[in-house]
């Protein structure tokens, strides 16, 4: 992560505190198109629902879907060091290394969207703090990440996809939803890479134990973020904030991506309206998450790889929905008559 200015807490909630709302016109213009198409009302289902989502959000009515970006964030949690993945730390420089080479699954999904992939490298060679010991980060490392992350929400993008990869950040990811949704570990904690037995109780008390150290923090999202997160999912959040002021929609990956929005839905419910839920992770809990923030996932694949994957093939969705609004023709233009359902 190159080095960039100070950033606080105080200056992201007060860009918390004007983020721009939806353009109606431009989502009701999508609305009376979409009535005038050669469908019965409604037929296109969550499609119909998509493409007046981007106009609300591109700010026009003639959403489209041609520049996807996808942003990954790769970040070092020193909480890995406790065991609680299947893989060891080394590997975040080896699938980044991977990303560069164009080895990874999410190079493959993005060349099929004609995305610009960006892979983010947080600072790998300095874990963030294992949060049963202390914070993971303190105010300064973290407001730095969200700000690192804005950069991702450049102009000239239709949709930004927000993906991660960081040994542990399961851990984190379960951790930030325990605190700030309560619950007990158990209900966060889910498998990860693949751990099970001895691994996930571990993995389990891990959470209950970083949880009840920052207990202080209750309250303060941000505070919860610096103590139980990640650079990685600080970032995401800065990516979704600039989004926001930037008109760009969002798609959210799996669980890890997922809680990192939720810090941002806790400080303010309106914070994630420009965003969408790409698809239900297998990760157990990504489904119960999903229903706090009062999101429903586009896709369901059984799918929990992480890296932006699941965002990367909803495009799809996003483009299709785009197709049908721009290429279909009208009941008047085609000589259709009658709309009966």
């Amino acid at each position: 992560m190159t080095d960039q200015p100070t950033a606080s807490f105080a200056e992201m909630r007060a860009i918390l505190g004007r983020l721009p709302g939806p353009d109606i016109g431009a989502r009701t213009k999508v609305a009376l198109r979409q009535a005038e198409l050669t469908k019965p009302a409604g037929s296109l289902g969550r499609l119909e629902e998509l493409a007046e989502w981007l106009a609300s959000w591109q700010g026009h009515g003639n959403p489209r879907c041609a520049h996807p970006r996808v942003a990954v964030f790769a970040g070092a949690h020193g909480v890995a060091a406790r065991g609680v993945s299947a893989f060891p730390a080394s590997v975040n420089k080896q699938m980044v290394a991977n990303f560069v080479a164009g080895g990874a699954a999410i190079n493959q999904l993005t060349s099929l969207i004609d995305g610009d992939l960006r892979v983010y490298e947080m600072d790998l060679d300095r874990p963030v703090g294992d949060f049963t010991a202390g914070p993971a980060m303190d105010e300064a490392r973290c407001a730095q990440a969200m700000a690192y992350g804005m950069m991702a929400a450049e102009t000239g993008i239709d949709v930004l996809c927000l993906g991660e990869m960081g040994i542990g950040n399961t851990t984190s990811a379960a951790a930030l939803c325990l605190a700030l949704f309560g619950g007990t570990a158990g209900d966060w904690v889910g498998p990860g890479t693949g751990v099970a037995g001895e691994a996930l109780a571990r993995k389990i008390e891990t959470v209950r134990l970083g949880v009840e150290r920052h207990a202080d923090a209750a309250g303060d999202p941000l505070r919860i973020l610096a103590a139980l997160g990640g650079e990685e999912l600080a970032a995401i959040g800065g990516a979704i904030v600039a989004a926001r002021m930037g008109r760009i929609p969002v798609l959210l990956d799996g669980y890890a991506a997922t809680a990192a929005a939720a810090v941002l839905h806790v400080i303010d419910p309106a914070a994630l309206d420009h965003c969408m839920v790409a698809h239900r992770s297998a990760e157990p809990a990504h489904g119960r998450l999903c229903e706090r923030l009062g999101k429903r996932p586009l896709l369901d694949l059984d799918m929990r790889l992480g890296e932006a994957s699941g965002a990367a093939l909803a495009v799809f969705l996003l483009k299709a929905a785009c197709a049908c609004l721009d290429g279909m023709a009208t009941f008047e233009s085609a000589g259709v008559g009658g709309r009966g359902a």
